[in-house]
């Protein structure tokens, strides 16, 4: 056996044996080594979120001081809530130090579904309707008994910066009156048409122009008529006969035709009234035949004044109201009436309801066509409660008045807007006489409670013991742990990141 060739095999053999053992050494070595820097890094990376996001979940929860009554909050996003000042992680204004809501007990009124709210229940449990935990109500929760909105809390520095006003809610006698434009017509019952009653021609006009004045018998034109002459002349003959029969008959024929008994080539045609020629149908020479009309005839003595009156006015009105009427071209000159009716239709053009006023015009200074300004005085409303008009938001679906409380909260409140008169309106429901509503600023205030009214609509149960403001938050934490752990500062929330 060949010794030496021997071992130099079994060398190259030790040597290629050997030399994998120490390649695989070095790299499980660097394997490691990685695995040790992507843990690193991952520690790293964990630590700097959980440091990163501690304070942003910091301000959504309730904190020991904030029960305690400090708490600050952005007037901007109000679900911004710190135990400390600092500047809002949304807007980044500075955070306004309020008066935190009472953390006392507090009994549910009822349990709801937030997918059925207008079904009540008396006691908690699962929905029949949706198969959901029913949601308590409190007597403070927001928006419990408030249509529309939740309650809304506001800085007093915050409050004078946005200009806001407030007025004293009233209760007294309150005096309808409907204020509305009207025009002169003419009284159509005062209206007389003079005509022909039977064919022939005009031979005289005593009346030439629209607008004369007439007396009641005055001659207004004379007619030649054949027929009215031939009946006169047979009337004359039966008195020359004697019969009574034809006697009867020819005045019979004669008052059908309104013609005088004597016999004459013109027939005198009289004014039934006294009055104005507003309307002239013929010239003299015209032929006419019966029944056209000749003038038209009005008495002014006695006017119209034809109201609009508002729809929502108009229920108001009724007839035998007194009325006062200015006119511009008449100044210093107050003309009273009545309110003689009030038309069944509505004009769906000027959502309009029309009444007529009766006036007298004995001197005739009130024309037709004539515009004027109409009060009309309605029934007194006793303890009647009243608001500044402007104080009433009008959404077109609801009527809102924001009510002013202690402490900078402002709760909007329903009502049932009624006759309003010189900036004041009459409400029903809701309000008390002494109370605070606001006059300037209101529509934030009422934009803000129904946005947290929709955050309360959406949201889970809230706990007995959570202010109203906290059950508004949009991101509670659901560890109980870590809310009971916010009695610290901002810089000890490092213990409590989210580490691997």
């Amino acid at each position: 056996m060949n010794w030496p060739a021997a071992r130099r095999s079994c060398g190259i053999w030790a040597r290629s044996t050997r030399r994998p053992a120490r390649r695989s050494t070095h790299m499980s070595k660097k394997t490691w080594g990685l695995v040790v820097i992507v843990v690193l890094l991952a520690g790293v990376a964990g630590a700097w979120w959980a440091h990163t996001m501690a304070p942003h979940r910091h301000q959504w929860v309730a904190t020991p001081n904030e029960a305690d009554g400090v708490v600050y909050t952005c007037s901007m996003h109000p679900q911004v809530r710190q135990d400390q000042p600092g500047n809002c992680p949304i807007c980044g204004m500075q955070l306004v130090k309020r008066d935190a809501a009472p953390t006392a007990k507090a009994e549910p009124l009822y349990w709801y579904d937030p997918m059925r709210p207008d079904q009540h229940f008396d006691q908690p449990g699962k929905s029949p309707f949706m198969d959901m935990q029913l949601v308590p109500k409190y007597a403070d929760a927001a928006g419990a008994d408030t249509p529309g909105g939740a309650v809304v809390t506001i800085d007093p520095r915050m409050a004078q910066n946005l200009g806001m006003r407030t007025a004293v809610v009233k209760a007294g006698t309150f005096l309808q009156r409907v204020e509305a434009t009207g025009s002169v017509a003419v009284d159509e019952r005062r209206i007389a048409v003079v005509s022909a009653r039977a064919e022939g021609w005009v031979e005289r006009l005593h009346v030439n122009a629209v607008g004369d004045t007439v007396r009641k018998g005055q001659v207004l034109a004379g007619l030649y008529a054949p027929e009215v002459l031939a009946a006169q002349e047979e009337l004359a003959f039966a008195r020359t006969l004697g019969d009574a029969t034809l006697i009867s008959a020819a005045q019979a024929r004669l008052r059908l035709l309104n013609a005088g008994t004597q016999a004459q080539r013109q027939d005198a045609i009289v004014s039934p009234q006294s009055g104005v020629v507003v309307d002239l149908a013929v010239r003299q020479g015209a032929q006419v035949t019966p029944g056209q009309p000749l003038m038209t005839l009005a008495d002014l003595s006695s006017v119209w004044v034809q109201v609009e009156v508002p729809e929502t006015q108009s229920g108001w009105l009724r007839a035998g109201q007194v009325a006062e009427v200015r006119f511009r071209g008449l100044p210093g000159k107050v003309y009273k009436g009545e309110v003689d009716y009030v038309y069944p239709l509505l004009d769906t053009a000027t959502r309009t309801v029309r009444a007529r006023v009766v006036l007298g015009n004995a001197d005739g200074a009130i024309k037709p066509g004539m515009y004027g300004a109409v009060t009309v005085r309605g029934d007194a409303l006793h303890d009647a409660t009243r608001v500044p008009t402007e104080a009433v938001i009008r959404t077109g679906t609801r009527n809102v008045v924001i009510v002013a409380e202690s402490a900078g909260r402002y709760r909007p409140v329903a009502v049932v807007p009624g006759p309003e008169r010189d900036g004041e309106m009459v409400v029903t429901g809701g309000l008390k006489p002494g109370q605070q509503v606001v006059v300037s600023g209101q529509f934030l205030i009422d934009s803000e409670a129904s946005l947290q009214g929709a955050y309360h609509r959406m949201g889970a149960a809230p706990a007995a013991d959570v202010t109203p403001d906290q059950r508004l938050d949009p991101d509670p934490d659901p560890d109980p742990a870590h809310a009971a752990g916010h009695g610290h500062d901002h810089g000890d929330d490092r213990d409590h990141g989210r580490t691997p």
